[in-house]
């Protein structure tokens, strides 16, 4: 094997500590590299490329950095020839499974206590979107988050969000209060007059149902802006 190129050769014909499913099983799943595990999703290589192989052409489109790697669109993975539909959507879906994860374990033990506790919170859910978005975080009377959700999604510049959907789904939630927030993509943390207008209606609306509004956070990779902190709430 020292004078072959693998390349060539199926990953079946390897020595069996290098094969990422035995390696797995031998030595745990700490000991393999990111294309590794990579390779294990996508489950098999092409007719001149091992799996391995396109698990590294795959990171490179990512500058070999998993968070760039998430912000990929499918048709982005399938530029490596030898990726289809089926493998990018697998790569996709573990991509996505981490950040859920890493959500799920903040939720747990988040009690907003402030404007940074839901910043936080929202940077993982908005890390990797290059669209606008609207959502809501909704929490219980100790001010811990019991959810959150998209409730509309827009281009590069915008979205819409509807006040009836918002508060509807507070009340299914039986939350006591909410976050409003959306995403920059363009990194401009600045509201516009429409943000401002819309926090207002949505506010004013969720009085008449014994619901607070505690803040609307606007989120980019640049930091947040917080309606609450500074005093437009």
């Amino acid at each position: 094997m020292d004078n072959v190129d693998k390349r060539s050769q199926p990953i079946t014909s390897w020595a069996s500590d290098e094969r990422p499913r035995e390696k797995l099983l031998q030595h745990g799943i700490a000991v393999l590299s990111n294309a590794e595990l990579i390779a294990l999703l996508i489950n098999n290589g092409s007719k001149n490329k091992s799996a391995v192989d396109l698990a590294k052409e795959l990171l490179q489109l990512g500058d070999n950095n998993l968070n760039e790697l998430g912000r990929l669109s499918l048709k982005e993975f399938q530029k490596v020839k030898g990726i289809g539909v089926a493998k990018s959507i697998s790569v996709a879906a573990a991509l996505e499974l981490g950040r859920r994860r890493q959500a799920g374990e903040l939720v747990t033990r988040t009690k907003v206590q402030s404007s940074k506790d839901v910043a936080d919170y929202l940077r993982i859910h908005f890390k990797d979107l290059n669209h606008e978005v609207f959502a809501v975080v909704y929490l219980n009377r100790a001010n811990k988050i019991m959810n959150f959700e998209v409730v509309s999604q827009g281009g590069m510049t915008g979205t819409v969000a509807d006040t009836r959907i918002i508060l509807k789904k507070a009340l299914e939630a039986k939350a006591t209060s909410i976050v409003l927030c959306h995403n920059h993509p363009s990194g401009n943390l600045m509201p516009s007059k429409a943000d401002e207008d819309l926090t207002n209606k949505i506010k004013q609306a969720a009085l008449l149902l014994d619901i607070k509004v505690l803040d609307h956070l606007i989120v980019s990779e640049e930091g947040y802006y917080s309606f609450a902190d500074e005093g437009n709430l």
